[in-house]
């Protein structure tokens, strides 16, 4: 059995939700998962005064060591500017032990994220992402077009080739369509599918 890992950063649920999806589609292929945050590097103040969403039924990751024990890491982060969040970036600046040691060559990786608008960053999000994983010699699975939620146009939603992703819209407002969760679903299976193909 597989075991993955599902790492994310949310300021306001929308990337919980999604972990939730990518998750729930891991466990369908029959992989052992687990969820975790990663450590808000907000102070208290600045994340009280931006409504931030502090409760959570995911406990925070204890650190990159626990990265070893997976088979596979599904990273989600919010898109900031462009890029995934200084939540996500800290946790990983802090890994660079695995790095040197090669501790997470050849384990299965794989992104997803969210931005406030259709073109807001997703996919240069995903791409830092993916460098990210593949520095760290990680094989990166997308969002392959075997999920045919990417083909509708008559809504908006936030799938790619290269994650799962949702839009959250300008003031948070808009939640994870079906759309956006069976693409993070779709993902976490195939990342699950993988991981059990190489690792049994």
């Amino acid at each position: 059995m597989a075991k993955v890992l599902v790492l994310y950063y949310s300021s306001y649920g929308h990337m919980e939700q999604m972990a939730d999806a990518v998750a729930e589609g891991a466990r369908s292929a029959g992989a052992q998962v687990d969820i975790r945050r990663v450590p808000e590097t907000a102070p208290p103040e600045v994340a009280k005064a931006a409504h931030f969403k502090t409760d959570s039924a995911h406990p925070v990751i204890a650190g990159p060591h626990e990265l070893e024990g997976y088979d596979a890491i599904v990273v989600g982060s919010p898109t900031r500017f462009g890029r995934m969040s200084s939540q996500m970036a800290a946790f990983w600046d802090t890994a660079g032990g695995l790095w040197a040691k090669g501790a997470l060559n050849g384990k299965v990786g794989a992104a997803f994220t969210s931005t406030a608008t259709q073109h807001g960053g997703q996919e240069t999000t995903l791409f830092g992402i993916i460098t990210n994983l593949l520095h760290f010699g990680l094989v990166v699975v997308g969002l392959d077009y075997g999920y045919e939620g990417h083909q509708g146009v008559t809504e908006v939603h936030g799938t790619t080739p290269y994650g799962a992703s949702t839009i959250a819209g300008g003031d948070g407002s808009r939640q994870p369509s079906a759309v956006d969760l069976d693409g993070a679903r779709y993902q976490g299976k195939r990342v699950a599918e993988v991981a059990t193909k190489l690792f049994g």
